[in-house]
């Protein structure tokens, strides 16, 4: 059995990758390669030298990622915050631009002792589970419509309680049923939410086109039609003084905030931007009302 450069075959399955349109080539074939051999991708270097075996497993997989199969779902994994997600076919992938947003909710609840966290449309579990594992004292509920990503989300939930970090409560249903989250009003600290938000007809890439639920991703012709109606629904379980966050698409760095001012319980709505700069997440106060809110 010959033996042949690593370094060589990364090079080779980058170009590949680049040639198919893939945004990241060279991170993308370095991880494939760290995943196949075991070891973080900072350490391939101490592998110079690969067996016939490995060329061909790495060649399947830089043939799956150039038909832009979505990295995650060859690693079977992706990385949120301090949260190790198990992905895969009928969930979100989580994006490394929420983790502005999960930055933000963690400071907002640092002075907050036990707090209650709510993660709305939470998908795979990654806010809800990212934030657990900030503050292993906080009571954190996910809730999820599909039943294909809460099995996810179950999944992942699962594996971090094993792991020893605090468990995170999962509940299935329809955000805007009354009944899913009534015994929630006014006790919650923080409630988050990354739901689908980009306008339909929107050109996607590939890997959100072919492999991430539609239902996750497209939300109407302004892309507004879930963060509209969820206002009334996070407002509702908010306790004063407890905040909220939205992440929005970043053609909604207006509109979005405009909704959250319309709302008379809502205050001190500010707009984020992630760390490439485009505008990424809202927040929002809960205040107190007298009379009819």
């Amino acid at each position: 059995m010959s033996r042949h450069s690593l370094r060589a075959a990364i090079l080779d399955a980058s170009r590949t990758l680049a040639a198919a349109g893939v945004a990241s080539p060279d991170v993308d074939a370095q991880e494939l390669a760290a995943h196949l051999l075991g070891v973080q991708r900072t350490r391939l270097g101490l592998t110079p030298l690969v067996e016939d075996d490995f060329l061909a497993d790495y060649g399947a997989l830089i043939e799956q990622r150039a038909r832009r199969i979505p990295l995650q779902h060859l690693l079977g994994t992706a990385q949120f915050g301090r949260a190790t997600l198990a992905v895969g076919p009928g969930v979100f992938i989580p994006r490394p631009e929420t983790e502005s947003l999960l930055a933000w909710a963690v400071h907002a609840i640092a002075a907050v002792e036990r707090p209650v966290v709510v993660d709305l449309c939470t998908g795979s579990g990654a806010l809800a589970l990212a934030i657990a594992a900030e503050r292993p004292d906080a009571r954190v509920i996910g809730v999820e419509r599909s039943s294909v990503a809460l099995a996810w989300a179950r999944r992942n939930a699962v594996a971090q309680a094993d792991a020893g970090r605090t468990p995170v409560e999962l509940r299935g249903g329809d955000i805007f049923d009354d009944r899913l989250l009534a015994d929630l009003d006014g006790v919650v600290d923080l409630v988050t939410a990354n739901p689908p938000y980009v306008p339909d007809g929107t050109p996607v890439e590939p890997e959100v086109a072919e492999h991430d639920p539609p239902d996750a991703v497209f939300a109407g012709p302004d892309g507004l039609s879930v963060i509209r109606p969820l206002l009334s629904v996070a407002a509702a379980m908010l306790k004063v003084g407890g905040v909220l966050a939205v992440e929005h698409d970043d053609t909604q760095g207006e509109s979005a905030p405009a909704l959250l001012r319309s709302r008379r319980v809502l205050t001190d709505v500010q707009e984020h931007q992630d760390l490439a700069g485009r505008p990424r997440f809202v927040t929002a106060t809960r205040v107190r009302l007298t009379g009819h809110s």
